[in-house]
């Protein structure tokens, strides 16, 4: 496995060898998990070549405070990935990235930024745009691979490929799991035992609006949901949404032939989790 840390080596490499026409890309900021591995592995399965990068992308936090505090682990991940047979991983320094211009570029993304993470969390999209733009010029991947757990990203950057005519495939990776359903996150290894032990919650609502969701109204789930979390002392509620899977439009009234997904975010002291689900 070969590491690089700044642009011209890592593109110097994948020109002398013509491996961009072969190469997968698993964009992560590291703290690795299984999740993460899981989607390696597809990567692996479906391209000659498969690059990762490691990199906490300052633009993409509204909170300074959060960014502060992103667990990083870099010597665990490099062996993490060594173990999946990755081939190359790309781990610039901010500076290599933004050179002196730490700053959003702006993004149409026509409403798709609007709601739920967009709406908590300003600018974030912008951020991410950014970010995986660069990255995809830098790197010229063929594929690349994106967890579901984050669906509005997912459905973000596909707007953003599409809009910039950019020649790479995004493909979708199911949302990996603990045994206990919460979805894995970099973030819940900052979760103390008691929060760990009631995180589970997150993903039993989810499974029960997938129950009800066929035989009941929107209001009817959402105010369930909030009866949920109304008394837990661990777990506060930020948002539940349903909302339509291509447009993610919110809404208030299912519609005959139309796709849904419900979206919910949650607190564990200042610990944010996010999680969704397929409806319909």
């Amino acid at each position: 496995m070969k590491v690089f840390k700044t642009v011209n080596s890592l593109q110097n490499h994948l020109s002398k060898n013509d491996i961009n026409k072969f190469l997968g890309f698993v964009p992560t900021m590291g703290a690795l998990h299984n999740g993460h591995l899981s989607i390696v592995k597809k990567a692996k399965k479906e391209n000659d070549y498969v690059i990762a990068s490691i990199f906490v992308n300052p633009t993409q936090f509204d909170k300074e405070e959060d960014l502060q505090k992103y667990p990083k682990t870099l010597g665990r991940d490099l062996e993490l990935l060594e173990s999946e047979n990755c081939d190359f991983v790309f781990i610039p320094t901010v500076d290599e990235i933004y050179k002196n211009y730490v700053k959003s570029d702006i993004f149409d993304f026509e409403g798709l930024d609007q709601v739920m993470e967009g709406a908590f969390r300003k600018g974030h999209f912008d951020g991410v745009g950014t970010i995986v733009k660069k990255l995809f010029e830098i790197i010229k991947p063929n594929k690349a691979y994106f967890g579901e757990k984050d669906f509005q990203q997912l459905q973000i950057i596909k707007k953003m490929v599409q809009t910039n005519c950019i020649p790479v495939e995004i493909v979708p990776c199911a949302i990996y799991r603990e045994k206990d359903g919460l979805a894995m996150s970099s973030r819940n290894m900052r979760l103390t035992v008691e929060q760990r032990s009631e995180a589970p919650l997150i993903y039993q609502t989810l499974l029960d609006c997938h129950k009800l969701f066929a035989f009941n109204d929107v209001d009817f789930i959402k105010n369930r949901v909030i009866d949920q979390f109304k008394n837990n002392a661990i777990l506060e509620l930020e948002y539940f949404e349903i909302a339509d899977i291509q447009t993610l439009k919110l809404t208030n009234k299912k519609s005959e032939g139309e796709k849904y997904r419900a979206f919910i975010a949650v607190f564990a002291d200042s610990i944010r989790l996010i999680d969704n689900i397929a409806l319909n």
